[in-house]
Order: structure tokens, then sequence, then C-alpha cells
């Protein structure tokens, strides 16, 4: 029996051990598949940082690189303008040193002539027996009368040449300034396409026996076109105004889907509401862009209307602007008023915005406005002379 126990006890610790060291094995197994996970996952995180480092190097490199051809850019035109500028100097110079070397030849011209007189009295006097001075008046009476033709002739030629020139001068003025704008021109028509999503939406603005489309068009003054034409229908009138309130209202039914009646006059409201804000936006935006500051809210609203009008296929607001940026360049040109330009051009198309409202031409009716909401004299007499319905009265 106690051989037994003892031969029990023997075995199970041979058992123990043996387990003992199984388990230490599967532990160093484990162990070193961590180790091998952490380097892979090391590897995967140091290839995607050098990644990720590469391309925001790309990236910082792309920016200077540009930054770097803004530069070079800038500095090529500064260079440019310089060179004209001391083009422009040294002609001058040279026309100065011209008329001073003019000035003195002439000097030295009247000098001759004044002892040929002088002589010439002298002469008349011994030989006629006047008196010096009644020969010195005759002379003079007799050379001026033989001049008189010549002194025409030459006084035509100067005033023909100082026209052409000062032409030429006024064109050069005006292909610079038109050259710094250099604008885009964007054309507009009378009409107006809405993209849609798919053509059965054309059913539902049109509504069972056309209810829908009556109550869009007797609620925004439009006129809607839904024909054939695949994704797409037309809104005509000839205010611009109109079409653009049409335009948001129609965009922002087809977003809610519930086109009815009740849901339209709600929805054209709610467009109108939008259309203002784009029109105040807009007028602030062409201000502030053309230099003109402290104009009256109301007459900054009314500016705004011009984004919607269109003259010879480019946006009115876009002219008036570009009208501003030229007309203050030429005033820097002549030695005028800058600001007073400026705000003239940018101004002189404003009766537009209401000529279809208010009797009157759009000079006039523009001259009104102005005055109405204390614009300065000076602008508006720059303002209502553009189409010389007034007199030029300032530079």
């Amino acid at each position: 029996m106690g051989l037994a126990g003892l031969a029990g006890i023997a075995i199970g610790y041979v058992f123990r051990l043996l387990y003992g060291l199984s388990q230490k094995g599967s532990i160093e197994v484990e162990v070193k598949q961590l180790l091998l996970n952490a380097r892979e996952d090391a590897k995967k995180i140091t290839g995607e940082a050098e990644a990720q480092a590469k391309a925001a190097q790309s990236t910082i490199e792309a920016e200077v690189k540009e930054k770097e051809d803004k530069i070079t850019r800038a500095e090529e035109r500064v260079f440019k303008r310089e060179e004209g500028l001391d083009k422009k100097q040294a002609e001058l110079e040279r026309e100065i040193e011209g008329l001073k070397n003019r000035i003195e030849e002439i000097k030295g011209i009247k000098e001759r002539a004044e002892a040929l007189v002088e002589q010439k009295a002298d002469e008349l006097a011994k030989v006629a027996g006047l008196t010096k001075e009644q020969a010195k008046a005759q002379l003079m009476s007799e050379i001026e009368r033989e001049a008189d033709e010549d002194l025409m002739v030459r006084l035509a030629k100067l005033e023909r040449d100082g026209m052409e020139k000062l032409e030429r001068k006024a064109k050069d003025i005006l292909t610079t300034a038109i050259h710094r704008l250099g604008n885009s021109v964007a054309s507009d028509t009378m009409a107006t396409a809405i993209t849609i999503p798919n053509d059965e939406i054309k059913g539902k603005i049109i509504g069972k026996e056309g209810r829908n489309i009556k109550a869009f068009e007797r609620a925004t003054g439009v006129e809607v076109i839904i024909d054939d034409t695949p994704g797409s229908i037309v809104m005509s009138s000839y205010d611009p105004l109109r079409r653009a309130v049409a335009r948001v209202a129609l965009e922002n039914l087809i977003i809610d889907g519930r086109i009815q009646p009740a849901k339209i006059e709600e929805i054209v409201e709610k467009a109108k509401g939008e259309v203002n804000k784009i029109i105040k936006e807009k007028g602030d935006a062409a201000a502030f862009e053309a230099g003109v500051l402290n104009l009256d809210p109301r007459l900054i609203q009314i500016l705004g209307r011009l984004h919607f009008r269109t003259s010879y296929g480019q946006s009115v607001l876009q002219h008036s602007v570009e009208m501003a940026h030229i007309a203050g360049m030429i005033a820097e040109e002549l030695g005028a008023n800058p600001a007073v330009a400026r705000a003239g051009a940018l101004l002189h198309d404003i009766g537009k915005a209401l000529d279809h409202e208010v009797q009157g031409t759009h000079v006039e009716i523009g001259r009104r406005i102005l005055q109405k909401f204390g614009v300065s004299e000076e602008v508006v007499k720059a303002m209502q002379a553009h189409h010389e319905e007034y007199p030029y009265e300032t530079t």
C-alpha cells in the first residue's frame, strides 16, 4: 500500500512536470508570434508615415513652387512697368531738351530780326527822308503784311499737328486702360433654362388640368415653356428679376417635391427674399471692387439689381464695374479725381435698374436716383453726361 502511494505520487509529479514544460513552450511560441506581429505593425506604420511625409513634402514643394512663380510673374510685371516709366521719362527729358534748344533758337532769330529791322529802318530813313521811327513803323507794316499768310499757314499746321498728338495720346491712354482691365464678357438672353432630374417632374409642374403651372406663372409673372426637350424647362420674361425669382422658386419646389398651388405661392415668396439678398450682396461686392465707398444702402440695393440686367450680351453690373476701373485709370493719367471718375462710371447706368418701372430715359432716372440719395454733385455731373444728354461740365 505504501509503495503504491509513492508510485502514484511519482507518476503525478512526472505528469505535472510534463504539463508545465508543454505550457512553457506554448507561451514562448505566443511571445514570438507577438514579436513578429509587432514588427509587422511597426513596419506598416513606418511605411505609411513615410508615404504621408512624402505626400506632404510634395504638397509643400508644389505650394512653394506656385508662390515662387507668382512672385516671379509679379517681379516681371513690376520690371516691365519700370522699363515703361523709364522710357517715358527719357522721352519727356528729350522733349524738354528739344524745347529748350528751340527756345534758344527762337531767341537768336528774334535778336537777328530786331537787328535787321533796325538796319533797314536806318537805310529807309536815309533814302526816303523819314524819321527813324516813321521808317521803322513803315517797315514793320510791310513785314507783317508779307508774313501774315505765312503765319496763318504755320498756325494751321501747329493746330493740326497738336490735334493729331492729342488724339494719339488719348488713344494710348484708352488702349492702356482697356489692356490693363481685360475682363471676360458673359452673355445672357431673355430666357432661363432650368435643369430637372427627370422628365416625370414636368407632369407635376403642369399639374391636373394645368393648375400648378398656371399658379406658378401667376405668382412669378413669367412664362413657363415645357416641351419635349429632355432634362430641362425654360422660363421666359423680359424682366430679369422675375426670371431670377422664378428660377430659385422652381428649383426649391423640385427639391421640396410638394408641387401644388398653395405651396407654390409660399415658395415664390421665399424666393423673392433670397433674390433680394443676392441683390444686396452683388451691390456691396460691386461697390467694394470698384473702390466706391460710403454709398447709401438703398442705393446699393438698386445697384445690385443691375446684376440681373443685360446690355449687348453682358451683365450691366459687371459692365459698370469695368467702366469704374477704366475711368479710374484714365483719371490718373489725366490728373483728374479718380474717386469721382470711378463713382460716376459705376453709377452711370443705375437708371437701367428701374427704367421699366419709371418714366424717362435711364440717364434722367439715374440722375434723379443719385440726387435722392445724396450723391455728390461732382459724381452726378460725371454720370449724367455719358450719353451727352447733359453737357460735359467736369474732366
